[in-house]
């Protein structure tokens, strides 16, 4: 199994950290800080919990808000941008919603050090109109990764993060920001731009559309961002999206020879064929497969995932996939009666069910 993240804050780790802080502020106590640290609680920490620890840890060794925050951007200068490092933003957030215009400096410079995209949000949520009015700036700043921030952090769904509730109800006023960092130089930028939009699909899937035919055809960069903006849109069939990309219901089409595995052993995987027939070129097809998962309660719910996308001259297409029942983190399975469907620019073309079991 692969090291837990959380391992990453080890002494080596920490030996970096007390080094940059005491450059920056010689006053600095390490012997109090790793006593800190390394509580009796340390060991049953998660990920996040330890970063959490860091940030409440620092803050005992510190001086008061103002004169801690010049301190904090010295040291989080020394460091690359990575996620280990996000308990500088996240010190912004636990002890500077009271001090707004010095916590909007210091995120604008931690992000460009770990990433500021957490932080922001409780900000958004408590100063909207002010935090929107910077977020608007840094769409326009020369750092990539305070562009990016303009961005990822009003997303409405972030993973992992706070929801936005008011974005949810209305992405407004995010959408003149994603105009301006439409054609980004940064894929980097550009991809957390079709992010924020796949978040607000989720809610307003026409707004969305209509942003995508409005932006389709611009150039090759830009039409990446807008496919990879709709990919939830795709998945959920919506019939503009899926005709915006070229993918018109598919009546030549026949599907033959439609096969799944009848009994699949939990942990081993569900194999699947067929063959793809017409008296024409296929054309251009997006095909998935579905399986509607049995849950814990005795119903189903669907995932949806892509095989492959591409114009067809031939008259005919084999497919053979599958899905592996491995365990893993993101999704839990129960053993019982499940259905695995063929699906074809959106619509279902095939389906048979399977059994998983436990033995």
């Amino acid at each position: 199994m692969p090291e837990p993240l959380k391992n990453l804050y080890n002494d080596t780790f920490f030996d970096a950290l007390n080094t940059a802080m005491t450059q920056a502020y010689p006053a600095f106590d390490t012997q109090k800080f790793n006593a800190l640290i390394f509580d009796k609680n340390w060991n049953t920490k998660e990920l996040k919990q330890r970063m959490r620890h860091i940030t409440e840890s620092l803050h005992q060794c510190l001086p008061d808000y103002e004169q801690a925050i010049p301190i904090l951007k010295a040291a989080s200068s020394q460091f690359s941008n990575t996620f280990t490092h996000m308990f500088f933003p996240e010190y912004a957030e636990l002890y500077g919603m009271e001090h707004y215009d010095i916590s909007m400096e210091a995120l604008e410079h931690f992000t460009q050090y770990s990433s500021s995209e957490f932080a922001i949000r409780p900000f958004i949520i408590k100063y909207p109109k002010e935090t929107m009015q910077h977020m608007q700036a840094w769409a326009k700043h020369d750092n990539e990764h305070v562009r990016r921030l303009a961005s990822e952090g009003c997303r409405p769904r972030l993973p992992w993060a706070m929801q936005l509730p008011a974005f949810v109800q209305d992405p407004s006023p995010i959408l003149d920001i994603l105009e301006t960092l439409k054609h980004d130089e940064s894929l980097y930028v550009r991809r957390s731009v079709a992010n924020n939009l796949n978040d607000i699909a989720k809610d307003h899937p026409q707004i969305v559309c209509d942003i995508a035919k409005s932006w389709l055809g611009f150039d090759a960069n830009t039409d990446w961002l807008v496919k990879h903006a709709c990919r939830t849109l795709l998945k959920q069939a919506h019939p503009e999206t899926l005709a915006l990309f070229g993918f018109t219901p598919t009546e030549h089409v026949q599907v033959q020879n439609f096969t799944v595995s009848p009994q699949v052993l939990w942990g081993s995987k569900v194999e699947f064929s067929a063959l793809l027939n017409s008296d024409k070129p296929l054309g251009k097809l997006r095909l998935e497969f579905a399986i509607d998962f049995m849950k814990a309660n005795g119903k189903t719910s669907r995932k949806v995932f892509k095989i492959s996308e591409s114009n067809i001259k031939e008259t005919y297409k084999s497919i053979e996939k599958s899905f592996s029942f491995k365990p893993i983190s993101t999704r839990k399975y129960y053993a019982g009666s499940h259905e695995l469907s063929l699906v074809i620019n959106g619509q279902e073309c095939a389906r048979q069910s399977f059994l998983l079991t436990s033995e």
